[in-house]
């Protein structure tokens, strides 16, 4: 049994040892590429680090292609619907276009459920953006944090909340990202 262990501990620690490593690599990549404005821009929003950022970079690409309305569509994030006549009902997200990018704003959607107290690390994200993407990126953190109170107020299911959370975090994503500064 005290084999079995350690050999399972010996894994976690040399999986943890490479996933920092490349998470590592990663952020390098992030600090000198192509991407590296949109990267920054982006690091002004809550949940949205150096990893987070340049996975929607790169995965998003050309963020001109898009608009502010169309993002959420494009990534999935918007509700099913189906019409007849003067009836109307929405079902569950699409789920069409980009799963990791998808999977990356509900995941950072999360982070806007807590009070908006802006820390430490935030306070340097917004150091190296421009001062237009850093008042950017707080009015989304500040709305984003009062549609969760709203939904809260609401008694929304936590889970349906933080999918309308991250549609409009895309939103939010597409504006920093094709912000000329």
């Amino acid at each position: 049994m005290q084999l079995t262990y350690d050999t399972a501990l010996d894994t976690m620690l040399a999986t943890v040892d490479r996933r920092n490593r490349l998470d590592e690599a990663i952020a390098k990549l992030a600090a000198d590429s192509a991407y590296t404005p949109v990267v920054t821009r982006l690091g002004c929003l809550r949940g949205v680090s150096t990893l987070t950022a340049f996975g929607l970079a790169v995965e998003i690409g050309d963020w001109h292609r898009l608009t502010g309305r169309s993002i959420g569509a494009y990534l999935g994030l918007v509700p099913t619907e189906y019409s007849s006549g003067a009836s109307r009902w929405q079902g569950a997200i699409t789920k069409t276009g980009n799963s990791h990018a998808r999977r990356l704003l509900i995941e950072a959607a999360w982070h806007h459920r807590q009070p908006y107290r802006p820390g430490m690390v935030m306070r340097r994200r917004w150091d190296a953006a421009s001062p237009a993407a850093r008042a950017r990126g707080q009015q989304a953190n500040r709305r984003l944090h009062e549609r969760w109170c709203r939904f809260d107020a609401r008694n929304k299911r936590p889970v349906v909340a933080n999918t309308a959370i991250a549609r409009e975090l895309a939103g939010w994503c597409w504006s920093l990202a094709v912000l000329d500064s």
